[in-house]
């Protein structure tokens, strides 16, 4: 047996799941075993993007877990990050020029 964690984060709140499974347990398994989904209904784990420690990771179900890994379940991004930044810098960008 290893020792593994689930988490998952909203802005507001967090869950780290620690739980006990068998060697050769993939992220999928650990996930559905951690019944996290019962905290947080919105996740899907069939379809929601996952990672160990910040490293995102392309096939839950075929990646297997090692001592002490934290898998992480991703939220849907809102907005995307490269969209934000160009509004910003174009609003700097404009508040810059009027100010000249």
């Amino acid at each position: 047996m290893i020792k593994v964690e689930v988490a998952y984060a909203l802005p507001t709140e967090q869950k780290i799941i620690s739980l006990q499974v068998e060697e050769g347990t993939t992220v999928y398994e650990a996930v559905a075993r951690s019944k996290i989904v019962d905290l947080f209904p919105q996740i899907d784990i069939n379809t929601d993007s996952m990672g160990i420690f910040s490293r995102a990771i392309t096939d839950p179900k075929a990646e297997i877990l090692r001592e002490g890994d934290r898998v992480e379940i991703y939220r849907p991004l809102i907005a995307d990050p490269k969209e934000v930044r160009a509004k910003r810098a174009a609003q700097k960008k404009a508040e810059n020029e009027k100010a000249k």
